[in-house]
């Protein structure tokens, strides 16, 4: 136990004890507790294996390469479709968390072996993203703006992408690229 983290299992108040049996699966498979991001990590040899967190409806544990577990009990939830690699597995009482205990251990510990085996997930490329109508068109448009977004790294190609694409609606997504020309321009990431 790190006392770093502490805060976070007696601050939690819907989960507080859901959190708390986490925790004591997850040293039990002998994982060193660090804090980041604000919550409870789990690593192996420096490596990120499993994360503990709390959201309104419910707890869980995220395992950062889940999309490569064997997930034989179908306990693994993709939060999204852009997420590739972390998967968690969610819990909304104590009696669950309790009753899948065995399971959790082994899943734990087949995460530390897909570590150990220095497996990786092959992360879909900026390229294979499709680019919304809009941009495409401002691409087509404006020959150093195309010129900047591709000149820029995958990772930020593909945090653009994925805000253009996320309005429902054109005049929201128009709004989006507007605002973000100039950064782009200026080779600077959605979150730079």
């Amino acid at each position: 136990m790190n006392t770093k983290v502490d805060f976070y299992f007696n601050k939690a108040e819907k989960w507080q004890e859901e959190v708390k049996q986490l925790r004591e699966i997850v040293l039990d498979c002998h994982l060193t507790e660090e804090l980041k991001w604000g919550c409870p990590c789990y690593t192996f040899q420096k490596s990120n294996i499993v994360l503990i967190h709390a959201f309104k409806e419910y707890c869980a544990l995220l395992f950062f390469k889940g999309a490569l577990l064997k997930d034989a009990n179908g306990i693994l939830i993709q939060q999204t479709e852009n997420v590739q690699s972390s998967r968690q597995a969610r819990f909304t009482s104590l009696e669950e968390i309790v009753k899948l205990a065995p399971m959790l251990k082994a899943y734990i510990l087949e995460a530390v072996e897909v570590e150990e085996a220095g497996l990786k997930v092959v992360l879909k490329k900026a390229e294979e993203y499709k680019i919304p109508e809009e941009f495409q068109q401002k691409l087509a448009e404006n020959a150093a703006l195309k010129t900047a977004f591709y000149a820029m790294t995958p990772g930020r190609q593909r945090a653009y992408l994925l805000h253009f694409a996320a309005p429902k609606q054109s005049k929201t997504k128009e709004a989006r690229i507007e605002k973000s020309i100039q950064d782009i321009l200026d080779g600077k990431g959605l979150n730079d």
